[in-house]
């Protein structure tokens, strides 16, 4: 082994240096292409020579000795590019591109990506299948044939390192993780958003729920399709734990941090327009509990809060916000206005039903405390109410 691991060893060194001579601004996808490069170094000469999972543990160290001051060269890291290499061979980038292309030209809805989703996990179980009888030959054939630049444009290029080692170790479904590369592409989420939206569920909360809206009777299919994939079912409000202590100061931060948590829940487009919006009507005045905007529905959206489960007349108030917000909101470039209400559960029927006989486009969808909250906690937090004040501070 050791003649064999002295010329692995070279030909590890080599490929660093010529990754690193390579322009800064392309630096995270040349990172990425070299860790693929280098896992998929680690799996030929495993295969090929026997070699156990100890290789890792002696590259690792020699690594160290021969770049010192390189980082990125930990057991744990080696683990990664290894299990990256394994995970997406060159047909699955393939493979993962086409989707994503498709992802991309298609209108934005959950029929769609629920198809593509679902057609990517079949694909890559079947090649899975194949991987798992086949070797992985010492000549490297798949990094001989992976062209750098059909690698810089796949999705797995633009994604960071960071955020593909949450991915791997969060995501298995493959179909998903496609879906969560592309929203922290789209929205240009850190890696600690996207671990907590991966742990909230946010592609079934997103995705896979059933909305329970009418915007299918009253929209256009495209506007409709979009405005139902937007929600979420349910929302998820992670409230940041209070300290034993909880003074007065301490919980008015914790509202403001939960303020901004409920604008990252709502997601991407949402344009804060304002709280507890006044209205006049007939010498009476009336408040609407959050205004925004949504830049790609172009329209106003209306979103009322209940700290309770759902009641029919709950329907007929976000109603009656929505038709004041199209008469005395709305201009010409706008589209019809879009009542969303929030609350603590709901029938699912009885929404439903509440729903039938108005022509102006509303959803009804549940919010959630953390469940990560330890139910003692609970009572320290801030409730509905509380966050419903928050806004009044803005």
């Amino acid at each position: 082994m050791d003649i064999d691991y002295k010329s692995f060893l070279s030909m590890v060194k080599e490929q660093i240096g010529t990754a690193q001579v390579k322009a800064v601004s392309a630096a995270n996808k040349e990172m990425l292409l070299l860790y693929w490069t280098l896992g998929q170094m680690l799996l030929a000469h495993q295969s090929a020579k026997g070699w156990g999972a100890k290789v890792i543990d002696l590259l690792s160290r020699d690594l160290k000795k021969e770049l010192p001051g390189q980082k990125g060269f930990s057991v744990r890291n080696l683990k990664y590019m290894r299990k990256f290499a394994l995970e997406y061979p060159l047909l699955t980038i393939r493979r993962l591109n086409q989707a994503s292309e498709e992802i991309l030209r298609q209108d934005t809805s959950q029929a769609t990506v629920q198809k593509i989703v679902s057609e990517i996990v079949q694909q890559v179980d079947a090649q899975t299948e194949d991987q798992e009888r086949r070797t992985f030959p010492i000549v490297q054939q798949p990094v001989a044939q992976l062209d750098q630049q059909e690698f810089y444009h796949s999705v797995l290029g633009g994604v960071s390192w960071s955020h593909h080692v949450i991915l791997l170790d969060k995501v298995p479904h493959m179909g998903k993780r496609l879906w969560y590369m592309h929203h922290a592409i789209e929205f240009g989420i850190s890696r600690n958003i996207l671990a907590m939206q991966i742990e909230s569920s946010l592609f079934e909360r997103q995705v896979v729920a059933k909305k329970v809206a009418n915007f299918s009777r009253v929209l256009p299919p495209q506007r409709s399709d979009f405005a139902t994939y937007l929600i979420k079912d349910p929302y998820i409000f992670d409230f940041v734990q209070a300290k034993e202590a909880a003074d007065e100061r301490n919980v008015e931060a914790q509202l403001a941090s939960h303020v901004t948590k409920f604008l990252l829940e709502l997601g991407k487009g949402f344009a804060f327009v304002a709280r507890q919006m006044p209205f006049e009507v007939g010498g009476d005045s009336f408040y609407a509990d959050l205004v925004f905007y949504h830049i790609k529905l172009k329209c106003y959206v209306i979103v009322e809060l209940k700290a309770r489960e759902f009641r029919p007349g709950d329907a007929s108030q976000l109603n009656f916000y929505v038709n004041l917000a199209n008469d005395k909101l709305k201009s010409e470039g706008d589209n019809e206005t879009i009542g969303l209400l929030l609350c603590k559960g709901k029938n699912e029927m009885v929404a439903e039903y509440s729903l039938k006989g108005f022509s102006n486009a509303m959803g009804v969808t549940d919010y959630q405390i953390s469940r990560a909250i330890p139910d003692e906690l609970k009572s320290e937090l801030p409730q509905i109410e509380e966050i419903e004040d928050g806004f009044k501070e803005l």
